[in-house]
């Protein structure tokens, strides 16, 4: 099957994957599958929080999505409660008691992707390095057109398709991927249909998770550079 944008139905879109460097925060990246960045994560903490709202045994995660314009309304309170729960599966969060870190997840097109934003921010903790971690939390989409499973379906691609879905790995190397949230849906619920779409997710997401590993190699590559000519000058 080829797809009107040339890639076979498994391919997903050339990923970019950047860390940036926002002012005020711990780390912050961006993600998406394509050329144009459509998630922007930054990742603060750990910090101290009010008496009343301290965890005595673990670390508080707070979540806040923002639409590209206006201001945050239910659908971006439901992002924010999915994005919590599939992070709290790779941070430690006995580690920090007492405490909270701050997400800040900023949706940079009119189509929001919630892969996209789960992938922004993993990479915004790994940036911050400030709260241990389990492994990783990659995302990607999957839906069906006419009789073939397609990855990484675009805007369009979903509109048309019978059934599609995010599914999120929490991932700890090659041997340990596993499903740990989904919000697939279709026309009727057929769990052999649901299983198949979850064994291409779950092969197509090790393209995420090498592309983040790559990523972070990059980063570290290039800071270890400037420490070096720091220490020639």
């Amino acid at each position: 099957m080829t797809r009107p944008d040339g890639r076979s139905a498994h391919d997903v879109r050339p990923i970019t994957a950047e860390f940036d460097d926002l002012a005020r925060v711990d780390g912050s990246a961006r993600f998406a599958f394509g050329s144009t960045p459509s998630a922007l994560a930054s990742f603060t903490g750990p910090i101290e929080v009010r008496l009343a709202a301290e965890n005595p045994s673990r670390l508080s995660l707070d979540v806040v999505v923002r639409p590209l314009s206006g201001i945050p309304g239910t659908r971006e309170k439901k992002t924010g409660s999915v994005l919590g729960s599939v992070l709290k599966q790779s941070l430690v969060m006995e580690a920090n008691p007492r405490s909270a870190v701050v997400l800040v997840v900023q949706s940079l097109t009119d189509q929001d992707s919630l892969a996209s934003m789960i992938n922004a921010s993993t990479m915004a903790c790994m940036a911050s390095a400030s709260v241990p971690m389990r492994g990783v939390v990659c995302a990607v989409d999957v839906g069906i057109s006419g009789d073939s499973f397609i990855v990484d379906p675009s805007s369009e691609e979903r509109q048309q398709a019978s059934a599609s879905g995010c599914f999120a790995f929490h991932i700890q190397g090659l041997q340990r991927v596993d499903c740990i949230w989904t919000n697939w849906t279709g026309s009727g619920f057929d769990e052999q249909e649901l299983l198949q779409a979850r064994t291409i997710a779950r092969e197509s997401v090790i393209n995420v998770w090498k592309t983040l590993k790559k990523t972070v190699a990059r980063r570290e590559r290039l800071s270890l550079e400037e420490e070096e000519d720091e220490m020639e000058i």
